[in-house]
């Protein structure tokens, strides 16, 4: 690990108490209410105050206001996501990441371990699956987040490839299996693992990190070890990374073989009642913009200009450039972008639209370097998975 961290010790004892102080409403997933009366929380440890999905296991959104105001999204507000419950107590210095499966030899490392190899970092999104599925229309089961289910955070630790050298890929390897120190509380339930085809895993992008934004990842986001799959929806980014399997075979657990699969076209969209059809995994993210300093159903003063800005993402390609609408497409006026962090990295947009006293619906949409756009149609499936329209952000001018 790099010199001065300090590993944060989250006791049993701690988490009970920050889960006994949410509402006893939140112990079942929440709707979104279109007015943004949603409840929040500052009961979570190491978390500031979050929009409350779930308190068991944690669903936190991140407010659109945090992006307004950061490049980067703060450790004590980036949003949270698990599936199973997990450890309340780790001791780093016990910590192990094994290596099994299809390699030369196998491999049990410690934390010191993993610091003797060439150390990276990358600034990335991490965007849940999910993100929007609040929005969907008609609406859908899972987890009823609006737009915050994402942030943008400078990832540092050691290339995946770097870790897989020292094991030795052998020929034949189809997969990258990878799980944590989560684990269902039922029995008969799978664990929670997910895989990356083996040449994915091999490039420069993917790797594992124990730091976000210059500070050990908080417990929540995955301490002390997790997955970073830049440019991939985070049902890759595993948290409590502790097992690394090479497989010789594809992957036909549960979590890829049934979960997290949507339809099979380039929007993941189908009628909704139609037939599911061919399905296939989640796995890259699409461009999206966001504005983040309007709230629909804001009444704004009139001006000569109304100031309009936000965040957008590049899916697995860089920001080239976004743009806004207040007359439902049929007109565009490109925005300033700022600074460029890399290609997987949040980069955020100003602009301003002339826009007289009434009723108005602002659009705002990216479009990546590989030339994708956002279309102005929100897609659908019964998932919730992969939002990929234009938000509309209505106001009014008074």
């Amino acid at each position: 690990m790099p010199r001065g961290y300090t590993f944060p010790m989250l006791t049993r004892r701690a988490l009970i108490a920050s889960l006994a102080a949410a509402p006893a409403a939140a112990q079942v997933d929440l709707g979104f209410s279109d007015n943004g009366l949603r409840p929040t929380t500052s009961a979570f440890p190491q978390k500031s105050e979050m929009i409350l999905q779930r308190s068991t296991p944690p669903l936190l959104e991140t407010p659109m206001s945090v992006f307004d105001a950061h490049d980067f999204t703060p450790n004590d507000r980036f949003f949270v996501r698990w599936h199973y419950p997990f450890p309340t107590r780790i001791n780093p210095a016990q910590h192990r990441l094994r290596v099994t499966g299809h390699v030369g030899r196998a491999l049990n490392l410690s934390l010191a371990d993993l610091a003797r190899l060439p150390r990276v970092a990358v600034a990335a999104v991490n965007q849940c699956a999910g993100n929007g599925r609040g929005l969907f229309s008609p609406r859908v089961p899972g987890a009823q987040w609006a737009n915050g289910a994402m942030g943008n955070a400078l990832w540092e630790g050691v290339r995946l490839k770097d870790v897989l050298a020292l094991a030795g890929v052998k020929a034949g390897a189809v997969a990258v299996r990878c799980s944590g120190l989560d684990a269902p509380a039922g029995e008969g339930a799978p664990d929670y693992a997910k895989s990356l085809p083996v040449d994915h895993a091999l490039t420069d992008d993917v790797m594992i990190a124990w730091a976000m934004n210059g500070e050990p990842l908080p417990m929540l986001n995955g301490f002390p070890l997790r997955l970073v799959v830049p440019g991939w929806y985070s049902t890759y980014w595993v948290k409590m990374l502790d097992q690394i399997e090479v497989l010789d075979r594809p992957d036909d657990g549960y979590w890829m073989a049934k979960a997290y699969l949507q339809p099979a076209n380039p929007l993941a969209d189908i009628a909704p009642g139609a037939p599911a059809g061919p399905r296939v995994p989640v796995t890259t993210m699409r461009p999206r913009a966001f504005v983040t300093n309007i709230a629909t159903g804001a009444r704004l003063p009139t001006r000569a200009f109304t100031p309009v800005q936000g965040v957008a993402l590049g899916g697995d390609h860089g920001v080239a450039r976004v743009e806004l609408s207040a007359d439902g497409g049929a007109s565009w006026l490109p925005v300033q972008l700022g600074p460029d962090h890399g290609r997987f990295a949040f980069r955020r947009f100003r602009g301003a639209l002339a826009l007289p006293p009434g009723r108005h619906t602002i659009w705002a949409r990216a479009t990546n370097a590989a030339g994708v756009a956002q279309p102005a149609a929100q897609n659908w499936n019964p998932s919730g998975y992969n939002r990929a329209g234009v938000d509309a952000v209505r106001v009014e001018i008074a």
